[in-house]
């Protein structure tokens, strides 16, 4: 069975949430509560290094916020988190590993290792 990468967002979808979390991210970011966005997108796009990554990646990946995991999965985790789905949902890397990470390589170089290391 493939395994699917799940990458979870300590944010809620929807425009009005959106606007928040820009507003946030611009004004004070440094209390903006979602290190893994923070990593991986700017104020307004995805970074272009994240963009490449996922491209080259050579897995599937799925990237939602944590209203949407939690209606499409029925599981609840602390966000955000890095998730591994075979036959079963395993996390890859939980909130304080994330949130330890200090740029956008740190974070696609961990990626890179969990997944090539046998558990």
């Amino acid at each position: 069975m493939n395994t699917t990468l799940i990458f979870v967002y300590n944010a809620d979808s929807g425009p009005i949430s959106g606007l928040f979390d820009l507003g946030h991210k611009i004004l004070s970011p440094s209390t903006y509560q979602c290190s893994l966005c923070t990593l991986t997108h700017g104020p307004f796009t995805e970074k272009e290094a994240w963009t490449e990554f996922r491209k080259t990646m050579g897995m599937p990946m799925e990237f939602l916020h944590r209203d949407e995991f939690e209606q499409k999965y029925d599981l609840q985790f602390e966000y955000p988190v890095i998730l591994k789905k075979n036959s079963n949902i395993e996390v890859l890397m939980k909130k304080e590993e994330i949130d330890a990470i200090e740029d956008l390589d740190g974070l696609i170089a961990a990626v890179k290792k969990r997944v090539t290391t046998p558990a």
